[in-house]
This record gives C-alpha cells, sequence and structure tokens, in this order.
C-alpha cells in the first residue's frame, strides 16, 4: 500500500491522533484525505476534505462511503474512553464503548469494504490498544471493547484477504491526547503513534506495536496471567 497517490479516509479526525494521521497522511503524498468527525465543523486542519462522519450511527456511515468512492486507505481511529467497570459501571456507558470500538468499526468497515474492492484492494488500519490485551480496573469497559476490536481486526483481515485488503492493527499504551488528559502516567507523542501506524501499513504488517509498553503486554501473554497482574489483584 503506497500512501503517496491514495486517496485516504480518517475517522476522528478533528483532534489526537486522528488529526496527525491526517496531516501525515497529505505530507506523505496523499492525493486526497477525508478528515471526517461527528461534528465537521470541528475539523480545522487545510488542505483535507471534511465529512460528516458518527461511525455508531450506520445512516451516516453509509452515507460518507457513497461520497467517498475513490477512497482506498481507510484509518478507524474514532473512539471514546468511559472510564467505566463492567460490575459497577452504568450500563449505559458499557454499551457505549463496544457501540463505538466494536460496533462501529465493523460499520465502517461493512460500508466501505466494497468502494476498497472498487478501487483495488486497498488498506484498512485499525487504531487498537495495549488494553486489547490487559484489563485495568477503572478502564474495563474499554478494554473488553478494544478487545473485541482486536478480534474484529483479525477476522475481517481473513475475510477481506480475497479481495486484496490489508488489514493492520495498530496498538499503543497512553498518548497524550484529551482522552487520557486525567492519565498521569507516560504519555506517547501521537504524531510518533500516527506515524508507526501508516509506517506499517506501507510496509505491508498485519501488526504495529508501537511502545515499548504495548510490547511488554503482548510479551506477557504467554505468561500465567498471576505474573502480569499479581500488584492488582494484591491491592485491595
Amino acid at each position: 500500500m503506497q500512501i503517496a497517490g491514495s486517496t485516504a479516509l480518517v475517522t476522528g479526525a478533528n483532534r489526537g491522533i486522528g488529526r496527525h494521521f491526517a496531516e501525515q497522511l497529505l505530507a506523505r503524498g496523499a492525493k486526497k484525505v477525508y478528515a471526517t468527525a461527528r461534528r465537521p465543523e470541528a475539523v480545522t486542519l487545510a488542505g483535507v476534505e471534511v465529512l460528516r462522519l458518527d461511525i455508531t450511527d450506520p445512516a451516516s456511515v453509509t452515507a460518507a462511503a457513497r461520497a467517498a468512492q475513490d477512497v482506498d486507505l481507510v484509518v478507524n481511529n474514532a473512539g471514546i474512553s468511559t472510564y467505566t467497570n463492567l460490575v459497577e459501571g452504568e450500563l449505559d456507558s458499557i454499551r457505549r464503548e463496544m457501540d463505538t470500538h466494536f460496533y462501529g468499526t465493523l460499520n465502517v468497515v461493512r460500508s466501505f469494504a466494497p468502494v476498497l474492492a472498487a478501487n483495488g484492494g486497498g488498506a484498512i488500519l485499525n487504531v487498537l490498544s495495549a488494553l486489547s490485551w490487559f484489563s485495568h480496573d477503572g478502564a474495563n469497559a474499554y478494554a473488553a471493547a478494544k478487545a473485541a476490536e482486536w478480534s474484529l481486526t483479525n477476522g475481517v483481515r481473513l475475510e477481506l484477504a480475497g479481495q486484496k485488503t490489508l488489514v493492520t492493527g495498530l496498538h499503543l499504551g497512553a498518548a497524550d491526547t484529551d482522552l487520557t488528559a486525567s492519565y498521569t502516567g507516560e504519555k506517547a507523542d501521537p504524531a510518533d503513534i500516527a506515524r508507526a501506524g501508516l509506517d506499517g501499513v506501507e510496509a505491508g504488517d498485519l501488526e504495529v506495536v508501537a511502545d515499548e509498553w504495548s510490547a511488554h503486554v503482548k510479551a506477557s501473554l504467554a505468561a500465567a496471567p498471576q505474573h502480569f497482574y499479581a500488584d492488582a489483584l494484591t491491592a485491595g
């Protein structure tokens, strides 16, 4: 997948990592970049074509796919975090997480897969998380939704292989964006995360592990879970 000369669409492009994706796509020579957001007036980046797209609204996704028939790269970046647990958290918040990260991403994939096929296959980049692979008290709804999105990514990769669509998953820990404003730990530069994801697409990688924390979490999956969760299980 060559980004120079491509036509790309980025969800959640009004801020954070999504805005960096749109900026870097332009810098890498993309012919056109559709920068989408639930509120299109929030997209202030010059040089992009702005579209309204709410990934949790199937009609909105369908309309965007009809308007962007020239797309050959889709970046599924839009996301939320409600900082909700599963046992005592509000069910509406838990459903919002799943509706956004799983069903919302699936809405986009299903609507744009025929577009990508018609344009030669292209690529899909799904922005996942280190929390696809572990749980964290206080954000377990997000972790469950990202785990589901990871499985979705692996599944649609197999289903779209026949139409020559590359599906890449991008895993990261915390990036310095509005989404993590209340998080006080180490945060990556969102520009570096976007760069790693686009490098992975151009290299044809199926998975990009963008930082040391994500690499650490992935490596821990081969060991017994009590080792990784030892501190959390004894904290109470």
